[in-house]
């Protein structure tokens, strides 16, 4: 089966630096390295893998998220459940799922994430939760 395992929760926020402490000094993550993302944000793991992802809200400029992830960024909406932005799976053969979403009439979006071998697919689920796939070139 093309997916493999779930990789990582995003959260959308506009209290980065609250939700960074949190995580880290309350749950005990470590902060990692991040691609060169054009909006803020923090890559937290555990035990080597990254889990939360924490996705900056900018007020001011969200061009960057809106551009790269799309979707809300009004913060009355980012609060409870409405702030997990998507949830990502590790998958391969991307071919044949792009083959499937076609099928299906399903729209997506693909990204190649800046410093890393990470090929991504990115879809809304029947509720307009934000799925992303993740096509690690070395495991591929």
């Amino acid at each position: 089966m093309p997916i493999n395992s779930l990789d990582h929760c995003s959260i959308r926020t506009v209290r980065l630096e609250q939700s960074r402490k949190f995580y880290v000094d309350v749950l005990g993550m470590t902060e990692g390295e991040r691609p060169d993302f054009p909006f803020p944000g923090h890559w937290l793991y555990v035990e080597g893998l990254t889990v939360v992802h924490l996705v900056g809200v900018d007020k001011d400029d969200p061009s960057g998220l809106m551009n790269y992830l799309g979707g809300d960024l009004d913060p009355e909406t980012l609060e409870g459940g409405g702030a997990l932005d998507h949830i990502a799976f590790r998958a391969t053969d991307a071919q044949s799922l792009i083959q499937r979403f076609r099928k299906h009439g399903v729209s997506y979006r693909e990204r190649q994430v800046p410093n890393m071998d990470l090929y991504q697919l990115f879809l809304e689920d029947p509720n307009g939760l934000t799925i992303e796939l993740n096509f690690f070139e070395s495991e591929q």
